[in-house]
């Protein structure tokens, strides 16, 4: 059996004295499969994917004034793909 690397554990504050997202995210995703109680879920990645996506578009866009031209810009995504995301996940 091939053992993924442990992720970096670096708990590290950024320059502006903030905890990097990326201890966020590991410590969330560490919590939930920790919740699953010995059993794998199926689907992890499409379900990190949602469950990051919506509050990002949605605070990207309050970030921006709901203008979403410059929300694409800031996200690096083609305005097109975020009103496609913003209407999938109800935020149009």
């Amino acid at each position: 059996m091939n053992a993924l690397p442990a992720a970096r554990a670096d708990t590290s504050t950024t320059p502006s004295g903030h905890t990097p997202l990326r201890d966020h995210v590991s410590r969330s995703v560490r919590r939930y499969l920790h919740d699953f109680n010995g059993c794998d879920p199926d689907d992890l990645y499409e379900v990190v994917l949602r469950e990051i996506e919506a509050p990002l578009f949605a605070e990207v866009m309050r970030h921006c004034d709901g203008n979403q031209s410059r929300a694409a810009a800031c996200l690096g995504i083609n305005r097109a793909t975020l009103r496609k995301k913003l209407k999938a996940y109800g935020l149009a």
